[in-house]
């Protein structure tokens, strides 16, 4: 089967002073994006697709549902390290704000984040979901953490972030039902080309 990852666009940021969770909107700009993304995809024989139930994620999927006709199944497991924080800067806008944080944060020293627990729910979602689909091609749109960790699991890597996926880029994975995985592209961008 294959397996096609999508990180989300561009969303907003967001900082909530009440303690409550970020979980931000895409921007315009991601809006467009995920526009652009669901275009690339638009012949690929995607049977299912999925989504993390954070909105940058399931915004980043609409337009891919509606061009492929498929519904949305949003699954937790999928869902970024972040998903409680009360802060969201897009990584760019944070290496420009407080460098010392995103050099941190390309380090993987995530300050209060259970890297461990996210790594395993991460895996065991998107194997369930490979074991579920055998022989197809699903699609799911998640995070730059889950990109990461999926790819260094394929790799057998230390399950950690090793490079930063640009936003909707595109990650395509195979997966025998024998157990075997491969990566066959990386962070594939070609439908936002203009914004590179």
């Amino acid at each position: 089967m294959e397996l096609i990852l999508i990180r989300h666009g561009l969303p907003e940021k967001v900082i909530r002073s009440d303690g409550g969770a970020a979980d931000p909107n895409l921007s315009e700009q991601g809006h467009r994006q995920a526009a652009q993304v669901a275009e690339y995809l638009k012949d690929e024989p995607i049977h299912r697709l999925y989504s993390s139930p954070m909105r940058r994620a399931v915004q980043t999927a609409e337009p891919i549902s509606k061009m492929l006709d498929l519904s949305i199944e949003q699954r937790d497991g999928v869902a970024e390290y972040d998903q409680d924080a009360n802060e969201y800067i897009p990584v760019e806008q944070l290496k420009k704000e407080n460098y010392e944080a995103w050099l941190r944060l390309m380090q993987g020293d995530m300050v209060g984040v259970d890297f461990e627990a996210f790594t395993v729910r991460v895996v065991e979602t998107l194997e369930t979901i490979v074991q579920e689909n055998r022989g197809q091609t699903v699609a799911v749109t998640c995070h730059g953490g889950v990109v990461n960790i999926w790819a260094a699991h394929v790799l057998g890597m230390p399950l950690k972030m090793f490079f930063n996926p640009y936003y909707t880029s595109v990650s395509r994975f195979r997966a025998a039902s024998t157990g075997e995985k491969s990566i066959i592209t990386l962070n594939e961008r070609f439908h936002v080309r203009d914004e590179l």
